[in-house]
């Protein structure tokens, strides 16, 4: 599946009206978000890019980014309990890879050389 599939159809024509913008366009108009989402092979729906246009026109860059930023710093990270028990367990882990380590350490024996009781040059 293509990634712009997956992802929410809305942020496609947010996105292209600031790729519009940071290209110049002030107050970019339906067809320029249709050019730049065609261009990637996204058809349009036109009520979704009225809406964001209507939403988003008049409003400078810096300020949606700022709003956007603050949503996103309220939002909750992690998985909440999982951090914690993942704090726990890395000791744990870490003295299994030294225990792991001292394994690997012990001195090799001579019977690898051995060639099972006779040589090359006997």
């Amino acid at each position: 599946m293509p990634c712009h599939e997956a992802e929410d159809p809305q942020m496609r024509y947010v996105a292209a009206y600031l790729l519009a913008v940071l290209g110049g366009k002030a107050s970019p108009s339906t067809g320029d978000i249709e050019k730049i989402l065609s261009s990637v092979g996204i058809e349009t729906d036109a009520e979704r890019l009225k809406k964001v246009i209507s939403e988003l026109n008049g409003k400078s860059v810096d300020e949606l980014i700022s709003q956007g930023r603050d949503k996103l710093s309220s939002m909750p990270v992690g998985g909440g309990a999982a951090a914690p028990a993942a704090a726990e367990a890395a000791p744990a882990a870490v003295e299994e890879k030294k225990e792991a380590k001292k394994e690997e350490k012990k001195p090799e024996s001579d019977s690898e050389d051995d060639d099972m009781g006779f040589g090359l040059f006997d």
